[in-house]
């Protein structure tokens, strides 16, 4: 089976309106940049996108946002985009707002087969609304559900043809775990290699996982908060 693609145009070719869509990365860092611009060229509409973060205004998921092709966005952190507050609060998105521990286990649990699991997380509060409570030892457990998405975007350092994938730092944080949970797993990264010239011991994704890769270019990789010491 032939894995790897030219772009990231080719590879999203059957991504269509009202699809469920898994974006990895932390922050900016380590987002699929090419997979966000290809959406972005494709207009397609009605997305659910599933993400740590919703990027800024004009970068990352909020380019998805300011042409408005998001219906929900489900995320734990969306702090820095001032479209998303807008659209939030005028009532055009959707929004599920969740805790960042049960958004990754939500994503290993699909990528284990898991249909559900509970979690401490969020008892007692909003979190809580409309979903199962059980006991455990005396204690409040929510019934959260695996995530159901059509297709996981994600970038990764560097990666093979076969689909293995090896992940830089930060990027390590979602990617992964949303590598495992997608039906269909595209994989952008910067250095495409060929089997065999990955060190098997520092491979975080194996191929098997992977449905299509592709060396994408480019990046930004742009910071959200630059921070730095005043020069004394």
């Amino acid at each position: 089976m032939n894995k790897v693609f030219n772009h990231a145009e080719e590879a999203l070719a059957d991504i269509s309106d009202g699809n469920i869509i898994m974006l990895g990365g932390f922050g900016l860092c380590g987002i699929p940049e090419n997979c966000i611009n290809a959406l972005v060229k494709k207009k397609v509409k009605n997305l659910t996108c599933i993400s740590n973060n919703a990027g800024v205004d004009d970068f990352g998921i909020g380019l998805l946002l300011q042409q408005k092709q998001l219906r929900k966005m489900i995320a734990s952190y969306v702090g820095e985009n001032g479209e998303f507050e807008r659209q939030l609060l005028s009532g055009e998105l959707d929004v599920e707002l969740i805790p960042q521990g049960t958004l990754a286990t939500r994503c290993m649990a699909a990528g284990y087969g898991l249909p559900a699991f509970f979690t401490p997380a969020g008892v007692g509060t909003e979190v809580a609304t409309g979903k199962e409570l059980r006991e455990f030892k005396g204690k409040q457990y929510l019934m959260e559900y695996a995530f159901d998405a059509d297709f996981a975007l994600v970038k990764a350092w560097k990666g093979d043809t076969l689909g293995n994938l090896i992940y830089k730092e930060t990027a390590r944080n979602f990617n992964p775990l949303m590598a495992m949970a997608g039906k269909i797993t595209i994989a952008e990264v910067e250095k495409l290699m060929q089997p065999g010239e990955l060190n098997p011991d520092e491979i975080h994704t194996p191929g098997i996982y992977v449905h299509r890769i592709f060396e994408g270019k480019n990046y930004e990789k742009r910071i959200e908060q630059r921070t730095v010491r005043k020069l004394e």
